[in-house]
């Protein structure tokens, strides 16, 4: 395959830039709360085996739903057939089937800070913790060709949190060592107090990060500590929607796949085989091997939540289909062709034009269908990126 047949127009309308929500405003109309509802988007549904994309809710005939809208009288306005929201999946599934979930946290990466003597305004973007008793960090700094070795940063006017460049890693990428002196508790509660959710540029170009990204940026199941950016495919998943899984015996499996930026990275070469992923560390357990390999014994479903998932399942498949145990690290790049060897289903996000994840999604579902469910989905103005719609994919 080739980069340039992952090209498409994204117009930036349709990029979205928080999740669902519902704004209260003031008389003057200004917006004085919003209340989010992560399981309101759009769900588009791919059946990869019958070649049919579903966009709308049925009734139990089979007959599409009709939406009626009406004015502040009460008025028919428009008629329009209703649109299958997140909530509706757990309507693809039945007792025993499987949902791989990662459980990744995401932790506040982007911090804004100073250089010494200029005082000129530096991001800092902390990646992984390399050391602890010496506070070193593995980062990337904007913008770099600012930043040197020996330089100090900045990161409170009055404040103790301050830390020095020792080592340059990539054109962006620097060695911190911050200047500390207490417990490291402390110390990590500090520097992720100074921090904010690690939203991708194409919001953060946009519009600034705000308190309520914290939680939007998360899953509801967030565990382990790790990840640079969301699993975004599992943000779409609210308490409400766990808890009918639980009702209706669907099973529920944890994996954690520390979430890199290698995702976002562009791919700079036209012949995909020679584009290189950056690693990811993923773990799983003997709990999640033994929910998915029963699951698969049975001839139920097992549906992936998200790319990062898919990669790391993939990675620890064995020849007979059977999920292994697995500690350790992938740079596994998917895209068309590929058979999997473990899911059935997965469910995506939809994505921006060229990226690795929407490439992943095509070797599920097939490069034809999918790109023809972004050429539905653009037509009918749904949303991209991490706070946007949903794509579930069944091989059906």
């Amino acid at each position: 395959m080739k980069l340039s047949q992952f090209k498409f127009k994204l117009p930036e309308s349709q990029v979205a830039l928080e999740p669902p929500c519902i704004e209260f405003t003031d008389d003057d109309g200004n917006v004085v709360e919003k209340v989010y509802h992560r399981d309101e988007c759009r769900l588009m549904v791919l059946h990869k085996k019958s070649q049919k994309i579903e966009l709308y809710k049925k009734d139990s005939d089979g007959d599409e739903i009709i939406e009626k809208v009406r004015d502040e009288r009460g008025k028919v306005i428009d008629e329009h057939p209703a649109y299958l929201t997140f909530r509706d999946v757990v309507n693809y599934f039945d007792e025993g089937d499987v949902f791989v979930f990662n459980d990744t946290k995401v932790f506040p990466a982007r911090l804004y800070g100073t250089k010494e003597k200029t005082d000129a305004k530096i991001e800092v973007f902390l990646l992984r913790e390399l050391n602890k008793e010496q506070r070193l960090w593995d980062v990337l700094v904007e913008p770099a060709r600012k930043i040197r070795i020996g330089n100090k940063l900045f990161f409170e006017e009055d404040g103790p949190m301050v830390a020095e460049v020792i080592d340059n890693t990539t054109s962006r990428g620097r060695t911190l060592r911050f200047l500390y002196d207490c417990p490291h508790d402390e110390f990590k509660k500090e520097l992720f107090s100074l921090g904010e959710a690690p939203l991708p540029r194409y919001i953060i170009d946009r519009r600034p990060a705000t308190l309520d990204d914290m939680d939007n940026f998360q899953t509801i199941y967030a565990k382990n500590e790790g990840a640079v950016t969301a699993p975004t495919s599992g943000l779409h998943f609210s308490r409400e929607v766990m808890k009918i899984m639980e009702i209706r015996g669907i099973q529920k499996a944890y994996i954690t796949a520390h979430c890199g930026l290698g995702s976002f990275e562009p791919i700079e070469v036209e012949d995909l085989t020679k584009h290189k992923m950056n690693s990811e560390q993923i773990i799983i357990g003997r709990e999640a091997c033994d929910l998915v390999n029963d699951a698969k014994a049975n001839e139920r479903r097992v549906c992936v939540v998200g790319v990062t998932t898919a990669r790391a399942t993939e990675t620890a498949v064995s020849t007979d289909g059977q999920l292994k145990e697995y500690d350790g690290w992938t740079n596994k790049f998917l895209f068309p062709p590929y058979e999997f060897g473990l899911a059935n289903s997965m469910i995506s996000n939809f994505y921006h034009p060229e990226s690795t994840m929407l490439m992943a999604t095509a070797a599920f579902g097939g490069y034809d269908l999918t790109m023809e469910a972004y050429e539905t989905a653009l037509k009918h103005g749904y949303r991209f990126g991490c706070y946007g719609d949903a794509l579930l994919l069944l091989d059906d």
